[in-house]
């Protein structure tokens, strides 16, 4: 049999802070208000990493890496005219950032970006040295072959 001990004030910490974290982040019913979602794709040659912004200003989307840390941030604010009345808001103002880690694989001193229909798109080149390659293979004939004596 397996026992447990029950107490109200931890399982209401618990969801409190599960709603919170929802709110704040996102999560949950399919929505990802809050977030800014990822898309990525490793390819032969480099990796694609598609970023949603709808609505963020061009030019306050800023890209930096730092050891190994790119960071994507981008600010949407929207402004109302003195006799607007805004009934809902579901749509998150303010700025909003990303940091994703990058393999050491990857070339981030030639990452190309660019910003089409509120999509950030970074190209990533993947080093040489981490790319797929074939390895020669040396045939040997039977009488270059030394026998080894146990």
């Amino acid at each position: 049999m397996l026992l447990t001990s029950i107490d109200p004030f931890v399982q209401e910490f618990d969801r409190q802070f599960d709603r919170l974290a929802r709110q704040t982040l996102g999560w949950g019913q399919g929505d990802t208000r809050g977030a800014m979602p990822l898309d990525g794709v490793r390819r032969k040659d480099d990796v694609l990493l598609k970023f949603d912004l709808p609505g963020a200003d061009p030019d306050s989307v800023e890209v930096t890496v730092d050891r190994g840390v790119l960071t994507v941030s981008a600010r949407r604010e929207e402004e109302y005219a003195e006799d607007d009345r805004l009934f809902v808001r579901e749509r998150p103002m303010g700025t909003f950032t990303r940091r994703v880690y990058l393999s050491e694989h990857l070339d981030s001193e030639k990452i190309d970006a660019a910003y089409s229909n509120g999509v950030l798109a970074l190209r990533i080149p993947v080093l040489e040295r981490a790319k797929p390659r074939k390895v020669e293979i040396h045939k040997v004939s039977s009488s270059e072959q030394k026998s080894i004596k146990a």
